[in-house]
């Protein structure tokens, strides 16, 4: 398997285009995206843990086993 980078800024759209590749046509290839945005992709990251129903068992009253007072403050 061949690892080709290439860099490419999306568009206004959300869509990419890339240049030519150097890779002979009618091949089959896999794409992998990487953001530079970190932040955005922990904001869709959290949405998608919060709206995700396989853990909807921790809204249940017996899974709220803390309190306020069984934690310690952190200081940096």
């Amino acid at each position: 398997m061949k690892a080709i980078e290439l860099k490419t800024v999306t568009k206004k759209d959300g869509s990419i285009a890339l240049d030519a590749t150097g890779l002979k046509g009618g091949i089959p290839v896999r794409v992998l995206i990487l953001s530079e945005d970190e932040k955005e992709e922990e904001n869709i990251y959290l949405k998608s843990l919060s709206n995700n129903p396989a853990l909807d068992f921790l809204n249940e009253p017996e899974e709220n086993v803390y309190t306020i007072e069984d934690g310690k403050p952190f200081r940096d």
